[in-house]
């Protein structure tokens, strides 16, 4: 068994002292908004001087960046062991789309992957961001669809980014209801037909030939 150095020993102390500030930032700009949490704040919940805070973030943007991260990695995890999950390719696609609902409507990822990440971080980087964490998701289950005959032999990307931007939409529907759980349900609802009219219909048996008829003399 290896004894800790003292360098081992600064490391783990370092990403302790940065795991601690993101998870502060993302409860505070959950609760809070991006405008409203100052770097103080975070500090204080982090239990961590501004200067530790310096030393691992150049800035609050950075820090919400991180927390950003933080949150859509989260998300990423719970949803590929979904999509991975078992069943046919269609039971795992449709359990993909109701975890993803399910997500749209916990309190971190409206606020800061949904409402605060386009503004804080522009709408460019957050869609690049966007999409390195969950098009690759959304990609594979096409294939899978594709694969399994699930549905018709379409462009898989072309496929995926519609779906992709039908999603987004969502979350973005879903952020701003009044009523978000409905419009989750109506998001769901939504897509699910979206799909549903892509699926392959079976093949139907040609009609049997009519009998020929009999002619009787009399």
């Amino acid at each position: 068994m290896s004894v800790p150095t003292a360098q081992s020993r600064r490391v783990d102390y370092s990403e302790s002292t940065r795991q601690a500030l993101v998870d502060s930032a993302v409860e505070l700009f959950t609760k809070r908004g991006y405008a409203a949490t100052s770097l103080d704040a975070i500090a204080k919940r982090a239990r961590v001087t501004k200067g530790a805070l310096y030393h691992h973030f150049s800035g609050k943007q950075a820090l919400f960046e991180a927390a950003f991260d933080a949150v859509e990695k989260v998300v990423l995890a719970r949803l590929g062991e979904v999509v991975a999950g078992p069943g046919t390719a269609w039971e795992r696609a449709m359990s993909g789309l109701h975890a993803y609902i399910k997500v749209c409507l916990e309190p971190s990822y409206q606020r800061i992957a949904i409402h605060e990440g386009p503004v804080v971080m522009g709408w460019e980087r957050w869609r690049e961001a966007e999409e390195q964490y969950s098009f690759g998701l959304v990609r594979a289950a096409v294939e899978s669809l594709v694969a399994a005959g699930e549905i018709e032999d379409l462009p898989v990307e072309v496929t995926a980014r519609i779906l992709f931007g039908a999603l987004s939409t969502g979350a973005t529907i879903i952020a701003g209801a009044a009523d978000p759980k409905k419009a989750g349900a109506e998001v769901a609802t939504t897509i699910t037909r979206v799909l549903e009219g892509m699926r392959k219909r079976p093949a139907q048996e040609p009609d049997p030939e009519p009998a020929p008829s009999r002619r009787f003399r009399r």
